[in-house]
This record gives structure tokens, sequence and C-alpha cells, in this order.
């Protein structure tokens, strides 16, 4: 069983990882730009490396969700965590949006959250871009041939005008994650609700799962989906919905029965509640050809399948992650609007 498993995972390891001196001092770039983000930050706020913790899990859940969009070579044989997913670029974003996050929370703490957030965007998407171009003209990031195929074909230096799309998404489900978070880390006093919006609640899972959905849209086709159904391209909303309603069970159990135990306890149990409810769904779908999964990702298996569901282990590992994204961020602006932060 591992030499079965050794060789596919070898094989798709076996990319270009010499770094070139341009991209050595790139990462230099990268490493002084976390330490100086350490020094100002922790003039800025307490417990920095907590707060640094939690933001870079927020990030790599995505670089591991979304890693077959996207290529990141030559960065150095110890550079990568997990196929070319790199620790390095995960804690350079990981001190770019926590420290705009932070800096535009001291120096705007007046505003209202929702305004502050999109302060967050609109920064992160202008410095991130230009930080996009380089990796890629460095040869450091190139894109999966199912993403090229998805966008329209407008680059500017390299990039896909797409970015203008992918940063924001990225960014708010990251921030999101982060902010949901920081409640417990700060131990903020809010208010408690006695009855749960579902209505605004259903909206917001729904608007979470639509954008994240149009993001990894060249990861995974839908298919077989009456033509009705189709939102956006191969987006159905029958999917959506399914998706919605299963988060929506999680919340009604969690309301019902587990109210009483800690955040994180909490938080963990409705990662398992849908996790256990998407698992045979999406194993059904995969099996009866409703979902496609692009050649880039099967390529990144290892060939080992859970059982029962016989779904492929990255697959089976994908769905919390999307799930710890999508309800952090589901719970984080539910909160914001309860508290009327």
């Amino acid at each position: 069983m591992m030499t079965t498993l050794y060789y596919p995972l070898l094989a798709h390891c076996n990319f270009d990882k010499n770094a070139t001196l341009p991209i050595v001092l790139f990462e230099a770039f990268i490493f002084a730009g976390v330490g100086a983000s350490f020094f100002i930050l922790g003039k800025v706020k307490d417990k920095i490396w907590l707060r640094f913790l939690v933001m870079s899990v927020g990030v790599l859940i995505f670089e591991l969700f979304t890693s077959p969009m996207w290529n990141n070579y030559k960065m150095g044989q110890w550079a990568y965590v997990y196929h070319d997913v790199s620790w390095i670029l995960t804690i350079g974003w990981t001190s770019l949006i926590l420290g705009a996050v932070l800096l535009v929370d001291k120096f705007l703490e007046h505003w209202q959250e929702w305004q502050r957030f999109g302060v967050y965007l609109g920064i992160l998407t202008a410095l991130i871009i230009p930080l996009e171009m380089i990796v890629v003209n460095l040869g450091i990031r190139s894109y999966a041939p199912e993403v090229l195929g998805a966008i329209s074909g407008i680059f500017i230096l390299g990039v896909p005008i797409e970015v203008l799309y992918y940063i924001p998404v990225f960014t708010g489900l990251v921030i999101a994650f982060y902010k949901y978070w920081s409640f417990v880390i700060d131990d903020e006093l809010l208010i408690p609700v006695k009855g749960r919006k579902w209505r605004r609640s259903l909206w917001i899972a729904f608007l979470g799962v639509f954008l994240f959905e149009v993001m990894i849209e060249p990861m995974v086709r839908n298919e077989k989906f009456p033509q009705w159904s189709y939102v956006f391209h191969d987006i159905s909303i029958i999917l959506l919905a399914a998706w919605v309603l299963i988060i929506g069970v999680a919340a009604v159990a969690i309301a019902r029965f587990f109210m009483h135990y800690h955040i994180i306890q909490r938080f963990c149990i409705a990662l398992m509640i849908t996790s256990a409810l998407v698992w045979p769904l999406e194993s059904w779908l995969i099996i009866n050809g409703y979902r496609v999964y692009g050649e880039t990702a099967v390529k990144s298996y290892i060939g080992f399948k859970t059982p029962i569901t016989n779904l492929p282990v990255e697959i089976t590992f994908a769905i919390p992650f999307y799930m710890a994204l999508i309800i952090a961020f589901i719970r984080y602006w539910e909160t914001v609007l309860d508290n009327k932060l």
C-alpha cells in the first residue's frame, strides 16, 4: 500500500524547486516583511503570535483547498509543506493580511465593522495585485490549464484580470475566519441573541457559498443538472441550495443540542456534522457524473480513497476545509450584525 501511494505523490512533487537568485531575494524580502510586521504589529495589538497563527491557519486552509488552481515553483527544496503549497508564501500573505486588518482597526476604530471590512479588501487588493505580478514574472506562480480555460484571457503583466474578483474573495474569507476567532482571542463581550434570524443567516450562507463556488469553478464542473438551475456558468442553484441546507441542518443541531458547549467545540461539531453530510452526497454526485473534477486536481490525487464514501482522500479533507471557511464567514457576519459592530 505504501508503495502504491508513494509513486503518485512523488510524481506530483516532481517539479522544478530550484530557486533563482531573484527568487531568493524575493524570499528574503518576505522574511524581512514578516519580521517587520511582528515588530510593528506588536506595538499595535497584543497576542500577535496567536493572531498570526489563526490568520495563517485561514490562509493555509485556503491554499490547500485551491492548490490545484495554480502552481508555485522554484522556491527551494525546503519551501514546501504539501505538493507545491509553500509555507513562505503562506507566512507572507498572513503578514500582509494581518497587518492590513490590525492597522485599519487601529486607525479607523470608530468606523463600523462592515466599513472597515471594505477598507481591508480595498487595501489588500491594491497591494496583492502587484505582488501577484511579481511572483508570476519571477516564474514562481503559474495557473492550471482549467483556470486559463475559464478566465477571459485578459492579462496585465501576466496576471489575469480576474484577480480583481479572486483577491477580494480570498482575503474576505480569510479575514472573516480570523475575525471570528479574534472574538475568542480578545474575549470580546458580545450580546447573547435569543432567537437566530434564520432568513438572514441563510442569505449570508448563500452569499458565502456562491462567491467561493465562483472562485473555485475551474477545479470542478457541475454537469447533468437541469438547464434552468445554472445561475452562473456551471454553478447550479440546486447544488448551492444543498450546501446551504446542510449548513443550516448543522446550525439547527448546534442551536438545539450544543449551545452550552464552548465556541471551539461548537465549531468542531459543526464541521463534523456538515462533513458527515457532504461526504456521501459528494461521493454520489461524483459517481453519477454530476461533479467532474478537473484533470489537474485528479493528477494531484495520491490514489488512496476513504472507506464507505470511496472519495479520494484529498476531497475528503477538502470538504471540512471548505466548511471551516464558510462557517466562520457566516458566524462572523451574524455576530457583527447581531451586535451592531
